[in-house]
């Protein structure tokens, strides 16, 4: 975008410098010299004197005039030919650090890759015509969403998924038909696996070089590269992992985002905003459509939908039950009076039957497991206790069978000689089993079985059909044509008794996940849970009904004022830092102050949690970033690290 030149006096541009203290998130005002004013342009990088330093600094505005008085300085230089901010993602930006009590530059540091002189050299390619599919598998959930994105319409869909979906070539449609009318599209998904799949569909639908893949896998040079292609408007559909929800496509016409509740949405650097939450508000700045998948549905997405912003997209009740396999829950009362060992049994009866009767007829059999590693968890044998290391007070673990010595998972220390601190034993207890017990347990079950493993850091994307035994921990599920032949999911209390606000939805994902790549009841798939069957997520599971709990879940959220029916914003710190937050004026009249407790992961320091109602959400966060902005003048020295809308409260 050329800068508009004032007719007489001197070009002066609005920038944010790129530094990290809160007390400087603000404007500042710089002379552009004649020489570089045709350089310069609202959302370019440029180079500033800041404090008696050269920094890099970003244009958010262009003018005649400043407020400020006295002689201002001078814009060194401009850094790259190309505005890497747009009229569309400029303000999404200053939207998100308002929002979350961040920075401006802190979230343009998520969304602009480091620049690559010599990629911006590449020449610019021409834009490719696009062609909406003439055949897509959008009809059993309505033809509406898809017309309103091949119309230009905004729709806003929060979509369930039906079992066995081929979620990837879904959302391939969906942006091949907003691309063909003219518009962009960003996916968003939640790792490198997944983006790979959806890849692959867009290949199909628009060619290897109709999108942009974005993705923190990538090198310096090919994320550059590709994050030009979408600000030069070559390619109109971006797709990526977590930061990909700012990608800077012309036009943006869909933001899509599959499985919002994985919890590798939840971004680890400040502001620290969940990437739905990004992707609702970008869509609201920018008027874009939104789709919202899963095959579960997060509590969150339920909200959207309880406040009429978005809209449901589901298939009808018989479409889904002949995609669904024959789930059943090891805990029911029918398999309870017919295995009396079923309470108790990590694999029951129940269980080993439908896997045998999958490998008898040729097919793959998934296991998915909570955790990876051998026995990632042990206990006291006599009294339950965990077993802590002496040295770090760290989780003591079993890395293998052939390994006879627990060892430290966070400090490695051998735990020779242990004793139980509570009952003075000198003998461990699994309290987890992880994948690899878990597979040498199958391997002894299912005798010449081929037994594969996909956790960790050996993640299998896809498996050929056959007779064999795939153990995986949550995420890391290989795809198989045709589906599974039966799907155990272990050790269910472990997710169901986990203290944390999200276990149950999170658990339900997970299962719903795996249940998803199981053939169809007709079919032969089968889907074991081991979990008490009157748990009401594991009645959601049963009857393939996330939106029902996710409903429940919400109701009960109103109840007890958690979120998202409020807001909240979590600090931790010394106890000093955290008392001085509680008596800031800057806050609500409406804040409830929770706390403060002594935080679970160090006992050194104290947590404390704000709650003000939705409305007040905006103050809140201006409160925030005012604290933030008042310590960082004074140079406080104690510690206090603020998180707003935490996924973890408990």
């Amino acid at each position: 975008m050329p800068p508009v030149r004032p007719d007489d006096g001197p070009l002066v541009a609005s920038v944010y410098p790129d530094v990290p203290l809160p007390h400087l998130d603000r404007r500042f005002d710089y002379v552009v010299p004649d020489e570089l004013a045709d350089q310069v342009a609202v959302g370019s990088r440029v180079r500033v004197r800041f404090a008696g330093k050269l920094v890099d600094a970003y244009v958010v505005g262009l003018s005649s005039d400043t407020e400020r008085e006295g002689r201002l300085s001078r814009v060194q230089r401009v850094v790259g030919p190309l505005p890497v901010l747009t009229d569309e993602t400029l303000p999404l930006m200053r939207a998100v650090a308002d929002r979350w009590a961040g920075g401006f530059c802190d979230v343009v540091r998520l969304a602009v890759p480091p620049r690559n002189a010599r990629t911006e050299k590449s020449a610019t390619q021409p834009v490719l015509d696009y062609a909406a599919p003439s055949d897509t598998g959008w009809g059993a959930y309505g033809d509406g969403f898809l017309s309103a994105l091949r119309e230009g319409r905004r729709a806003r869909a929060v979509w369930t998924a039906m079992p066995g979906e081929d979620w990837p070539l879904r959302l391939a449609e969906a942006a091949a038909t907003t691309a063909a009318g003219g518009r962009g599209a960003v996916i968003v998904v939640p790792d490198v696996k997944d983006a790979a799949r959806v890849e692959d569909a867009l290949r199909i639908l628009v060619g290897k070089d109709g999108f942009a893949p974005l993705n923190a896998g990538l090198g310096p040079s090919a994320r550059y590269r590709r994050f030009l292609r979408c600000l030069r408007g070559e390619v109109r559909i971006a797709v990526g992992t977590r930061s990909a929800v700012y990608a800077p496509v012309r036009d943006l016409g869909l933001v899509a985002i599959w499985d919002d509740g994985d919890d590798l949405y939840d971004e680890p650097r400040a502001p620290y905003a969940h990437a739905r939450d990004v992707a609702v508000l970008r869509a609201h700045l920018s008027g874009a459509s939104v789709l919202i998948g899963g095959f579960t549905q997060s509590v969150a997405s339920a909200a959207l939908l309880e406040r009429g912003w978005a809209a449901a997209l589901r298939p009808d009740r018989d479409s889904a039950r002949s995609r669904m396999p024959r789930i059943v829950a090891s805990g029911d009362d029918i398999f309870l009076r017919s295995d009396a060992a079923t309470h108790s049994a990590r694999m029951p009866k129940v269980a080993m039957d439908a896997a045998r009767a999958a490998i008898d007829a040729g097919n793959p059999v998934l296991v998915q497991v909570p955790r990876r590693g051998y026995l990632p968890v042990l206990a006291c044998v006599r009294c339950g206790t965990p077993a802590r290391c002496a040295q770090c007070r760290g989780p003591l673990a079993l890395r293998s069978g052939r390994d006879p010595l627990a060892a430290c998972r966070w400090c490695g220390t051998i735990a020779a000689g242990w004793r139980c601190p509570e009952c003075d034993a000198d003998r461990f207890r699994a309290a987890v089993v992880g994948a690899g017990r878990t597979a040498e347990e199958i391997g002894r079950m299912l005798p010449g079985t081929a037994v594969v493993q996909s956790a960790g850091d050996h993640v299998i994307s896809r498996i050929e059909p056959g007779k064999r035994v795939v153990i995986a921990t949550p995420g890391a599920e290989p795809v198989v044509d045709g589906g599974y032949g039966a799907v155990l999911l272990l050790d269910g209390w472990a997710l169901l008794t986990r203290s944390e606000l999200l276990a149950g939805e999170e658990a339900l994902r997970r299962w719903m996940n795996a249940a998803a790549l199981a053939r169809a009841g007709a079919d032969g798939g089968r889907v074991v849970g081991m979990a008490p069957a009157a748990v009401p997520v594991v009645q959601a599971l049963v009857r393939w009904d996330a939106p029902w709990y996710a409903e429940r879940e919400l109701a009960d959220r109103h109840e007890l004022r958690f979120p998202p029916t409020v807001r909240m914003a979590a600090l931790v710190g010394d106890p000093a830092a955290v008392d001085e937050a509680t008596r800031s004026p800057e806050l609500p009249p409406t804040t409830d102050v929770l706390g403060p407790v002594t935080d679970y992961v160090d006992e050194t320091a104290e947590r404390l949690l704000l709650r003000v109602p939705t409305t007040d959400g905006d103050a809140l966060a201006q409160a925030l970033h005012a604290l933030r902005s008042h310590r960082s003048l004074h140079k406080a020295r104690d510690r206090l690290h603020i998180k707003l809308d935490p996924q973890r409260l408990l």
